[in-house]
This record gives C-alpha cells, structure tokens and sequence, in this order.
C-alpha cells in the first residue's frame, strides 16, 4: 500500500464552490472590496456608460483598478485573464469575467472630480482599516 493520496481530477464539486472561500479572511482583496464599497460611487453612474461586450457596474471596475495597480498589473487584458486565473480577482468580480475593453474605458469614462474623490475616499477608508 502507498501513502500517496490518488489523484482524481473528474470528481465534480457536490455544491457549487464559493470564491469567498478560497480567499484568506485578511486578504488585500477583501480589503479593496471594503474601501470601494464603503464609498459613494454614485456620481460615477452618470459619466459611466459600459463598452466591451457587456456592461459591468463601476464599483467592480473601480476595485478591479486598484487592486491591479497595488499587486502590479496594470494591463485591462492582464486584469481580464486575472479574472480567470486568480482567485482574488474572482472574489473582486464575483466569480465573473469582465471583458477588457470595459475595463480599460472605465478610467477615460470618468471625470477627474470623480477620479480624486475616489483617491480620497480610499485614503480615508484604508486609514480606518489601519486603526
């Protein structure tokens, strides 16, 4: 007898699996998702529109954005695949794949004012996570 586990890669999951899950409790991501989502995005609808192949909400481009921009990728094609490949960019988009060319028009699409009232916010929110 062996002490080897066999391997089975044909054995479905009983229940659909969780990204939330598969991500650390402290992970950065979970801490991205938390800033954004602890800010007012709403004046972002208006000069908002989507392209690509389907519309995706700002507040998942935006947090897509800055975790790309803190773990170094800053591509929309890589930002895309990492939807696909990495478990916290699936936890960022909820398990969907936002396609590159809404990624990458999102930063164009909104305005400045829009742009630094976001930096603010995420500074505010990253200080009350540090505290």
């Amino acid at each position: 007898m062996s002490n080897f586990r066999t391997i089975d890669r044909q054995t479905g999951f009983l229940l659909p699996p969780s990204v939330d899950e598969w991500l650390p409790e402290k992970h950065l991501a979970r801490f991205v998702v938390e800033v954004i989502d602890g800010l007012d995005l709403s004046a972002m609808s208006g000069s908002y529109r989507g392209s690509g192949r389907r519309r995706i909400i700002q507040r998942c481009c935006s947090v897509s954005w800055f975790y790309g921009y803190a773990t170094g990728v800053f591509s929309s094609r890589k930002l895309e695949r990492a939807s696909y490949d990495s478990v916290a960019f699936r936890f960022i988009a909820a398990n969907d794949h936002p396609d590159h060319d809404t990624i990458a028009a999102f930063p164009a699409a909104v305005s400045e004012g829009d742009r630094s009232a976001v930096r603010s916010g995420a500074v505010a929110g990253a200080r009350r996570w540090a505290c």
